[in-house]
């Protein structure tokens, strides 16, 4: 094992201890079991720190295999950034403006899964900073999912993480939250874009507390 993997392994390792002790975090493994095949954990996303809170529900294994996808324009932007995405996380950074961009985001995705990486996918593409409780989401699940067919869509909710680093916030706040793991989607044969990313969407939404803040 590489002395990059080993930091990495070890990073994760610690993240995923101060994740629990501010955050509590309980896994609900309501439509899965922690362990399975190759999987695109997608989720809402709210807070630079929701793609280490998915990890920290991982079992450990699981957990050294998987890549959370990330915007290369502001990871790579100053060498402190850099370095934690580089050395300390596992990241698969895609560059988001197509007009700049030097690599195809699609490509480096799926490089990274045929090199054995379960990710964590952020499927409305940026943070959502409205009041709605997700974004409208983009190609790249619907792109993946047809690509690679074999590999499990797993939905994931996660609660309360927007309260516990809220954008422009350094120290996280001390709050309990949980991510719901749903049933695993597959791209049906001949299913339309729209009505795919649909049913994703409404799969995830599914996982999401109720208005009295009870899970569903």
């Amino acid at each position: 094992m590489s002395g990059a993997s080993l930091l990495q392994r070890a990073s994760a390792a610690v993240l995923a201890v101060l994740a629990r002790a501010v955050t509590g975090v309980r896994p609900i493994w309501a439509g899965t079991s922690p362990n399975g095949p190759l999987r695109i954990y997608f989720a809402n996303h709210a807070s630079h720190g929701d793609f280490i809170l998915v990890s920290t529900c991982l079992h450990p294994a699981e957990r050294g295999r998987t890549a959370a996808v990330a915007g290369a324009d502001y990871w790579n932007a100053g060498r402190v950034r850099r370095f934690i995405a580089g050395r300390l996380l596992r990241t698969v950074l895609v560059e988001r403006n197509w007009v700049e961009r030097r690599a195809d985001p699609l490509a480096v995705m799926l490089a990274a899964l045929d090199a054995g990486e379960s990710l964590i996918f952020f499927p409305e593409g940026t943070r959502n900073m409205t009041e709605e409780p997700l974004l409208r989401f983009r190609s790249g699940l619907y792109n993946l999912a047809a690509a690679r067919p074999q590999v499990e869509l797993v939905p994931c909710w996660i609660e309360n993480m927007s309260r516990v680093l809220p954008k422009g916030a350094f120290l996280p706040v001390p709050l309990l939250c949980r991510v719901v793991f749903g049933a695993p989607l597959k791209l049906e044969a001949g299913e339309d874009r729209k009505v795919f990313l649909d049913r994703a969407r409404a799969a995830l939404l599914a996982l999401a507390p109720r208005k009295d803040g009870t899970p569903q």
